[in-house]
Protein backbone atom coordinates (compact mmCIF):
# COMPACT_ATOMS: atom_id res chain seq x y z
CA UNK A 1 0.00 0.00 0.00
CA UNK A 2 1.13 3.78 -1.00
CA UNK A 3 1.37 6.99 1.43
CA UNK A 4 -1.77 8.01 -1.04
CA UNK A 5 -3.64 4.98 -0.80
CA UNK A 6 -3.59 5.08 3.24
CA UNK A 7 -4.73 8.61 3.11
CA UNK A 8 -7.63 8.18 0.92
CA UNK A 9 -8.57 5.35 2.78
CA UNK A 10 -8.31 7.26 6.39
CA UNK A 11 -10.51 9.90 4.76
CA UNK A 12 -12.80 7.52 3.62
CA UNK A 13 -12.96 5.71 6.82
CA UNK A 14 -12.79 9.09 9.31
CA UNK A 15 -15.75 10.11 6.79
CA UNK A 16 -18.37 7.32 7.11
CA UNK A 17 -17.49 7.28 10.95
CA UNK A 18 -18.45 11.11 10.88
CA UNK A 19 -21.97 10.25 9.46
CA UNK A 20 -22.65 6.75 11.27
CA UNK A 21 -24.87 7.49 13.90
CA UNK A 22 -25.53 4.11 15.52
CA UNK A 23 -23.37 1.45 16.94
CA UNK A 24 -24.11 -0.98 14.32
CA UNK A 25 -22.35 1.18 11.74
CA UNK A 26 -19.94 2.02 13.88
CA UNK A 27 -19.58 -1.61 15.24
CA UNK A 28 -19.02 -2.60 11.52
CA UNK A 29 -16.53 0.05 10.46
CA UNK A 30 -14.22 -1.56 13.80
CA UNK A 31 -14.73 -5.11 12.26
CA UNK A 32 -13.50 -3.49 8.91
CA UNK A 33 -10.31 -1.62 10.79
CA UNK A 34 -9.56 -4.53 12.92
CA UNK A 35 -9.16 -6.59 9.34
CA UNK A 36 -6.96 -4.23 7.56
CA UNK A 37 -4.57 -4.41 11.03
CA UNK A 38 -4.48 -7.93 10.52
CA UNK A 39 -3.39 -8.11 6.66
CA UNK A 40 -1.36 -5.04 6.80
CA UNK A 41 -0.05 -4.88 10.30
CA UNK A 42 -0.52 -8.13 11.68
CA UNK A 43 1.04 -7.79 15.31
CA UNK A 44 0.77 -4.26 15.68
CA UNK A 45 -2.90 -4.23 15.61
CA UNK A 46 -2.84 -5.10 19.41
CA UNK A 47 -0.08 -1.70 20.64
CA UNK A 48 -2.97 0.25 18.00
CA UNK A 49 -5.72 -0.54 19.68
CA UNK A 50 -4.63 0.12 23.00
CA UNK A 51 -2.84 3.42 21.95
CA UNK A 52 -6.80 4.28 21.01
CA UNK A 53 -8.29 2.82 23.90
CA UNK A 54 -5.94 4.74 26.39
CA UNK A 55 -6.60 8.12 24.23
CA UNK A 56 -10.49 7.83 24.50
CA UNK A 57 -10.48 6.32 28.30
CA UNK A 58 -10.35 9.57 30.27
CA UNK A 59 -12.89 10.89 27.71
CA UNK A 60 -15.02 8.27 28.01
CA UNK A 61 -15.35 8.35 31.88
CA UNK A 62 -15.79 12.15 31.73
CA UNK A 63 -18.44 12.21 29.78
CA UNK A 64 -20.00 9.01 31.02
CA UNK A 65 -20.03 10.99 34.63
CA UNK A 66 -21.88 14.16 33.08
CA UNK A 67 -24.32 12.72 30.70
CA UNK A 68 -24.63 9.78 32.32
CA UNK A 69 -24.31 10.37 36.08
CA UNK A 70 -25.33 14.16 36.04
CA UNK A 71 -27.79 15.29 33.41
CA UNK A 72 -29.46 11.54 33.17
CA UNK A 73 -30.54 12.59 29.71
CA UNK A 74 -29.18 12.65 26.41
CA UNK A 75 -29.32 15.99 24.09
CA UNK A 76 -32.02 14.87 21.56
CA UNK A 77 -33.99 14.18 24.24
CA UNK A 78 -32.94 17.62 25.94
CA UNK A 79 -33.66 19.52 22.40
CA UNK A 80 -37.50 17.43 22.14
CA UNK A 81 -38.08 18.52 25.86
CA UNK A 82 -38.76 14.87 27.06
CA UNK A 83 -38.35 13.70 30.59
CA UNK A 84 -35.49 10.89 28.87
CA UNK A 85 -33.41 8.48 30.34
CA UNK A 86 -29.92 7.28 31.32
CA UNK A 87 -30.07 4.23 29.12
CA UNK A 88 -30.49 6.71 26.19
CA UNK A 89 -27.85 9.12 28.10
CA UNK A 90 -25.87 6.25 27.72
CA UNK A 91 -26.53 5.19 24.38
CA UNK A 92 -25.08 8.93 23.30
CA UNK A 93 -21.81 8.52 25.33
CA UNK A 94 -20.79 4.94 23.61
CA UNK A 95 -21.48 6.33 20.07
CA UNK A 96 -19.95 9.39 20.26
CA UNK A 97 -16.66 7.72 22.18
CA UNK A 98 -16.85 4.67 19.52
CA UNK A 99 -16.73 7.14 16.51
CA UNK A 100 -13.88 8.98 18.23
CA UNK A 101 -12.04 5.90 19.46
CA UNK A 102 -12.65 4.84 15.29
CA UNK A 103 -11.11 7.71 14.22
CA UNK A 104 -8.26 7.37 16.90
CA UNK A 105 -7.65 3.76 15.61
CA UNK A 106 -7.98 4.62 11.91
CA UNK A 107 -5.04 7.05 12.33
CA UNK A 108 -3.26 5.08 14.14
CA UNK A 109 -3.17 2.03 11.45
CA UNK A 110 -2.31 4.54 9.03
CA UNK A 111 0.80 5.73 11.02
CA UNK A 112 2.17 2.46 12.28
CA UNK A 113 1.71 1.16 8.66
CA UNK A 114 4.22 3.34 7.73
CA UNK A 115 6.30 3.11 11.29
CA UNK A 116 9.46 2.29 8.84
CA UNK A 117 9.51 5.85 6.77
CA UNK A 118 10.70 8.70 7.68
CA UNK A 119 8.33 11.51 7.79
CA UNK A 120 10.31 13.26 5.11
CA UNK A 121 9.77 10.42 3.07
CA UNK A 122 6.08 9.46 3.41
CA UNK A 123 5.62 13.53 2.96
CA UNK A 124 8.18 13.12 -0.62
CA UNK A 125 5.49 10.50 -1.39
CA UNK A 126 2.35 12.17 -0.71
CA UNK A 127 0.61 13.42 -4.28
CA UNK A 128 0.11 17.04 -3.61
CA UNK A 129 1.98 20.26 -4.39
CA UNK A 130 5.01 21.11 -3.49
CA UNK A 131 3.84 23.75 -1.07
CA UNK A 132 1.65 21.97 0.93
CA UNK A 133 4.43 18.97 1.55
CA UNK A 134 6.77 21.71 2.59
CA UNK A 135 4.29 22.83 4.93
CA UNK A 136 3.46 19.57 6.35
CA UNK A 137 7.36 18.63 6.78
CA UNK A 138 8.27 21.91 8.57
CA UNK A 139 5.16 21.15 11.08
CA UNK A 140 5.97 17.46 11.53
CA UNK A 141 9.29 18.83 12.06
CA UNK A 142 8.05 20.76 15.54
CA UNK A 143 7.04 17.24 16.92
CA UNK A 144 10.57 16.79 19.03
CA UNK A 145 10.81 20.51 19.34
CA UNK A 146 7.41 20.51 21.56
CA UNK A 147 7.97 17.21 23.04
CA UNK A 148 11.87 18.96 24.17
CA UNK A 149 10.40 21.83 25.20
CA UNK A 150 8.00 19.55 27.47
CA UNK A 151 11.02 17.85 28.75
CA UNK A 152 12.81 20.81 29.43
CA UNK A 153 10.09 23.13 31.14
CA UNK A 154 9.41 20.14 33.00
CA UNK A 155 12.82 19.38 34.94
CA UNK A 156 13.48 23.28 35.08
CA UNK A 157 10.21 23.30 36.95
CA UNK A 158 10.89 20.40 39.29
CA UNK A 159 14.40 21.69 39.73
CA UNK A 160 12.93 25.12 41.22
CA UNK A 161 10.28 23.11 43.79
CA UNK A 162 7.57 24.30 42.03
CA UNK A 163 6.15 20.90 40.69
CA UNK A 164 6.85 17.43 41.54
CA UNK A 165 7.73 13.91 40.04
CA UNK A 166 4.64 12.08 40.60
CA UNK A 167 0.97 13.07 41.41
CA UNK A 168 0.47 15.31 43.95
CA UNK A 169 -1.85 18.92 45.16
CA UNK A 170 1.23 20.76 43.98
CA UNK A 171 0.72 19.90 40.54
CA UNK A 172 -2.39 20.36 40.37
CA UNK A 173 -2.05 24.02 41.73
CA UNK A 174 1.14 24.49 39.32
CA UNK A 175 0.00 22.86 36.74
CA UNK A 176 -0.55 26.19 34.58
CA UNK A 177 2.84 27.28 35.59
CA UNK A 178 3.96 24.04 33.28
CA UNK A 179 1.28 25.10 30.69
CA UNK A 180 2.75 28.66 30.35
CA UNK A 181 6.24 27.41 30.77
CA UNK A 182 6.34 24.93 27.78
CA UNK A 183 4.77 27.35 25.96
CA UNK A 184 6.82 30.30 26.03
CA UNK A 185 9.75 27.80 25.24
CA UNK A 186 8.09 26.76 22.52
CA UNK A 187 7.82 30.21 21.04
CA UNK A 188 11.85 31.02 22.04
CA UNK A 189 12.37 27.89 19.93
CA UNK A 190 10.10 28.79 17.19
CA UNK A 191 11.85 32.48 17.01
CA UNK A 192 15.59 31.17 17.04
CA UNK A 193 14.33 28.68 13.77
CA UNK A 194 12.71 31.39 11.89
CA UNK A 195 15.19 33.66 12.20
CA UNK A 196 18.33 32.02 12.65
CA UNK A 197 18.91 28.38 12.49
CA UNK A 198 16.47 27.75 8.90
CA UNK A 199 18.03 30.56 6.89
CA UNK A 200 21.67 29.77 8.25
CA UNK A 201 21.33 26.18 6.98
CA UNK A 202 18.74 27.23 3.93
CA UNK A 203 16.08 24.89 4.88
CA UNK A 204 13.47 25.97 2.55
CA UNK A 205 15.21 25.82 -0.55
CA UNK A 206 17.06 22.45 0.48
CA UNK A 207 13.29 20.92 1.05
CA UNK A 208 12.73 22.28 -2.06
CA UNK A 209 14.91 19.93 -3.72
CA UNK A 210 14.17 17.16 -1.51
CA UNK A 211 9.98 17.13 -2.04
CA UNK A 212 10.30 17.51 -5.26
CA UNK A 213 10.43 14.10 -6.36
CA UNK A 214 7.70 12.40 -8.18
CA UNK A 215 4.77 10.47 -5.71
CA UNK A 216 4.55 6.97 -6.77
CA UNK A 217 1.48 5.97 -8.34
CA UNK A 218 -1.30 3.89 -6.75
CA UNK A 219 -1.03 0.13 -6.28
CA UNK A 220 -3.63 -2.38 -7.04
CA UNK A 221 -3.88 -2.70 -3.20
CA UNK A 222 -4.75 0.51 -3.02
CA UNK A 223 -7.85 0.19 -5.15
CA UNK A 224 -8.58 -3.05 -3.33
CA UNK A 225 -8.68 -1.35 0.38
CA UNK A 226 -10.81 1.80 -0.94
CA UNK A 227 -13.25 -0.38 -2.50
CA UNK A 228 -13.60 -2.73 0.23
CA UNK A 229 -13.93 0.77 2.47
CA UNK A 230 -16.50 2.58 0.71
CA UNK A 231 -18.13 -0.96 1.01
CA UNK A 232 -18.10 -0.92 4.07
CA UNK A 233 -19.06 2.82 4.89
CA UNK A 234 -22.29 2.07 2.37
CA UNK A 235 -22.87 -1.21 5.19
CA UNK A 236 -22.68 0.49 8.21
CA UNK A 237 -24.35 3.83 6.79
CA UNK A 238 -27.56 0.94 5.91
CA UNK A 239 -27.73 -1.20 8.85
Amino acid sequence: MTPNGAIVLAAVLVGGAMLTRDLVGLAALSLFCLGFGAIELRGRTVRALAWSAAIMAPLAAFMAVVWVGVVGRSPGEIAAGVTGTRAAALTHVTVICTRLFLIALVTQLVILRFADMTPLAFTRALRAPVVLKKLIALTLSWIDTILHAVDRSRTALITAGVITPRFSARNAANGWILVQTVWLSVITIAIGRLRDKWPAENTLARLDEALAAPAPPFRIGDGAWIAAAIAAVATARVV
